[in-house]
């Protein structure tokens, strides 16, 4: 299973996020999987337009990270998303990739792929950063399988204690295991139909003026 860490702190592969995320590629390796990095640091995605030209024409015009990124996710069988928890968000960084994939989230593009979530802060309050990343993983067509979190401030200096490295350990396993098995589960499955559904009336409405998208899920969704 080859698989994307895409690293949404500032402080890349020195900052903590990344490595509790380390945790997690140990897992994943141990039951055979290959990781590779998209790090999102020094501006290497820039903020969201709103051109729209994503919709229109499929490709966005700004010259920067975000082609090459979206390149190794189509690639990947799977996507872990990794982040500090900055006030109770994601990093600008992240944010920033995350509002630039309008359009795939538009035609469910990655579809087929399964993804988990890595969060860290200094205080807590993480799950909901888990849950927020989780989600835009299943707007894209990606199976989320669950993530993992840390607050800092209840480790010990650089040290995760082994509850929480054991969990992202386990998660690494279980991101490779649920691909190979080809997991689903029910509510889940229910989520990503009615998601689609609003994906579908949305393209329709706005097919004139999106025909890139539309034209998309003509060849790709099936759509009359």
């Amino acid at each position: 299973m080859n698989i994307v860490c895409i690293v949404g702190s500032p402080h890349g592969l020195e900052g903590n996020t990344f490595r509790l995320a380390q945790a997690v590629f140990d897992g994943v390796r141990r039951q055979g999987g290959v990781v590779s990095l998209a790090l999102l640091g020094d501006g290497a995605v820039q903020p969201c337009r709103g051109c729209d030209a994503c919709h229109r024409l499929g490709d966005c015009p700004q010259e920067d990270g975000f082609a090459e990124i979206i390149a190794a996710i189509e690639a990947a069988d799977g996507v872990i998303l990794a982040s500090p928890n900055y006030i109770g968000s994601v990093s600008a960084q992240l944010k920033a990739f995350l509002d630039r994939c309008g359009g795939a989230i538009h035609c469910l593009a990655f579809g087929g792929k399964y993804g988990v979530s890595v969060v860290t802060s200094g205080a807590g309050d993480d799950q909901p950063i888990v849950d927020y990343l989780n989600r835009f993983l299943l707007m894209t067509g990606i199976r989320p399988v669950g993530g993992v979190h840390a607050v800092m401030a209840a480790q010990s200096g650089d040290h995760f204690a082994a509850e929480v490295r054991q969990r992202a350990e386990q998660l690494g396993e279980e991101l490779v295991l649920a691909w190979r098995e080809g997991r689903s589960d029910p509510q889940m499955e229910r989520e990503m139909a009615a998601f689609r559904e609003r994906m579908r009336q949305l393209v329709v409405w706005k097919g004139d003026e999106w025909p890139y998208e539309y034209t998309y899920w003509q060849e790709h969704h099936g759509l009359a």
